[in-house]
């Protein structure tokens, strides 16, 4: 354990010398937030008073959903520098456990979408999403959107361990990053979507950790309407699973790369 933690002190500390990286990676999430909440919100308060702060409440946690996935895809990216580079086999080289380099790098990736997303939340909160009174609803929602991190960081890991080009990377993480998001409630509620839409949003892990959110962090509003439909016990199931499953292919397809 303690290797993995000088690897993702290492991560870290890279990380803080490189700021670029972290402000990249946090413009697209803010501009979802200021450009599309206000401007969708605008558009709904023009038939509903009180319609603009709601959906920015109601859209908030889809967009800090997508910032965890960018953390992870930063995550990927690292590992696949390392590996072109040579240093995994430097790691190897190394009198440590082999499953604490695929958790450092996890790890690190997941704190710095945590990061990332309390930004995002003060942000939301800046420019009118409201906020639930219960402390312990605001760390509930942090920890779904940890496990859905790390989840896709195994996953940003396999990818990475099975391509020879950062290019072959995003494009591969580009058809997974945009279903995630909109083919979820992030967006609009389930019970607006067609049938298969609402179907696919349903086998989406993300839409159980923007459910999770927006009932614990954000609660609910009439103005939308009923928007939350998903129990909150199977949101934290669901995104056990999907950490499980997450991990469990990143770190067969880490050992794979090995040979």
């Amino acid at each position: 354990m303690s290797a993995a933690l000088t690897l993702w002190n290492k991560h870290m500390r890279k990380s803080m010398t490189n700021p670029e990286e972290a402000i990249g990676m946090l413009i697209q999430p803010v501009l979802w937030v200021v450009l599309f909440g206000i401007g969708m919100g605008s558009l709904l308060g023009t038939t509903e008073p009180g319609a603009e702060d709601a959906y920015i409440t109601f859209m908030l946690p889809g967009i800090i959903t997508l910032t965890a996935l960018g953390g992870a895809i930063g995550g990927g990216t690292e590992w696949l520098n390392e590996r072109l580079r040579g240093i995994v086999k430097e790691y190897l080289a190394a009198p440590i456990p082999r499953l604490s380099i695929l958790f450092g790098n996890a790890f690190s990736s997941m704190t710095k979408s945590l990061l990332q997303a309390l930004v995002i939340m003060i942000v939301g909160v800046i420019i009118g999403a409201k906020l639930s009174n219960n402390p312990l609803g605001w760390l509930g929602g942090l920890l779904l959107v940890a496990g859905y991190g790390l989840g896709f960081s195994g996953i940003a890991i396999a990818v990475a361990s099975k391509t020879e080009s950062p290019g072959g990377y995003h494009m591969l993480i580009f058809m997974l990053n945009l279903p995630l998001l909109f083919l979820s409630n992030a967006l609009y509620p389930l019970q607006t979507m067609p049938s298969w839409m609402e179907l696919a949003a349903r086998i989406n892990p993300t839409t159980y950790v923007v459910t999770g959110m927006r009932i614990m962090t954000f609660g609910t509003s009439d103005v939308l309407g009923k928007v939350d439909t998903i129990p909150l016990w199977l949101c934290f199931i669901v995104v056990a699973i999907f950490l499980t499953f997450g991990m469990a292919l990143g770190y067969r397809s880490f050992k794979s790369s090995l040979k």
